[in-house]
């Protein structure tokens, strides 16, 4: 192992030769969104870029060269200094919760990481020890030799002297102006299957009708400009679909555990936040805060109560499909999508 950016903190684990040349798998180093030593996995039909520089996130989820998640250009380069202005930063984001109850973890969002090859198609970002509430990260990215399926593996580790009750919250962001279908759980505690937040502090647990918010064929489907910024659904097993208008779909899976606790208020498995949302749209750009839209995609795991020492893990598993984007007045082939999301299998390597 040599470190080859000693002020970011990123390490890197170069791969045996005799690996490399038995899989098509390929990781190297590559500069990218004005950061130096990104950490890149590819297969010949998907490149995932990971950036250590700024909260250990995900910069390029990439099918044959169409991309996935945003970025805000402006962006480029960022680091962040304690006591310095901060950012919201995009691109493919892993958080740790309860949202609104943990406390700030600013050191985990926005500070350097460690970064390492651990073999083809695999790496591992390592956080510090948050300063607020004593949490270490480790995020380890996993890329199947071929196709799309993107394994991530978040675990949380207590490094404090205190207990922490926490969960896994993703918060990745997505292309904007997107579809989005949930099948939903016909078991749900919630009256229509999902509830919304919004305006202000307020859950509804029975949103009004609205023409981009409908339910179909037993899934919720989210199109156009929802009223509502975010929403949230207990849904069993995890998985969604996002169809994004670069006629790429993102699939998300992840476990669910009905006989466990879930931490946050509403108790939900899975998050979606819109953005900008209906009443935001009205306003000038340079009013509206953040520049380019988005869908963030937040699977949810269960609470885990964390002593001192302990840990805890948590994985989603990701692919990128084509799907043609309906056009304007056509309707999402429900069935059809469905049936392309029940056929992501998580293979074995």
């Amino acid at each position: 192992m040599r470190c080859l950016d000693p002020a970011l903190a990123v390490t890197l684990l170069l791969a045996l030769p005799a690996l490399a040349a038995a899989a098509p798998l390929a990781n190297e180093l590559v500069d990218f969104a004005g950061y130096r030593n990104c950490l890149s996995l590819s297969n010949g039909e998907t490149r995932v870029i990971l950036g250590p520089h700024c909260g250990g996130r995900v910069l390029s989820y990439a099918c044959q060269g169409t991309e996935a998640i945003p970025l805000n250009p402006a962006q480029d380069g960022y680091t962040w200094q304690p006591g310095a202005k901060t950012v919201d930063p995009y691109g493919g984001r892993l958080d740790v919760g309860p949202e609104g109850t943990l406390g700030r973890h600013t050191d985990l969002w926005l500070g350097p990481w460690q970064a390492e090859f651990a073999r083809p198609g695999e790496a591992t970002m390592t956080s510090g020890v948050d300063s607020n509430l004593s949490l270490q990260l480790i995020r380890t990215y996993r890329l199947d030799p071929s196709g799309s399926h993107l394994r991530v593996t978040q675990k949380i580790i207590n490094r404090g002297d205190k207990t922490r009750r926490v969960c896994h919250w993703s918060r990745t962001f997505a292309q904007g102006n997107g579809i989005c279908l949930v099948p939903l759980n016909p078991s749900s505690r919630f009256p229509k299957g999902y509830l919304t937040y919004g305006p202000g502090a307020v859950m509804d647990y029975s949103p009004k009708p609205h023409e981009h918010v409908r339910v179909r064929e037993g899934c919720l489907e989210i199109s156009g400009d929802p009223p509502f910024s975010k929403f949230m659904l207990d849904t069993e097993p995890g998985r969604l679909a996002y169809l994004m208008r670069n006629s790429l779909v993102f699939v998300k899976k992840w476990a669910v555990y009905p006989e466990r606790a879930y931490a946050e208020m509403s108790a939900g498995t899975l998050s979606l936040y819109y953005y900008p949302f209906l009443e935001d749209r009205q306003k000038p750009a340079a009013e509206r805060g953040l520049p380019i839209d988005f869908c963030e995609l937040e699977p949810i795991g269960p609470m885990e109560i964390l002593q001192p020492g302990q840990s805890a893990s948590f994985s989603e598993d990701w692919w990128l499909l084509p799907y043609a984007f309906p056009a304007e007045g056509q309707d999402v082939d429900v069935a059809a999508v469905v049936k392309l999301m029940d056929g992501c299998e998580v293979g074995g390597r």
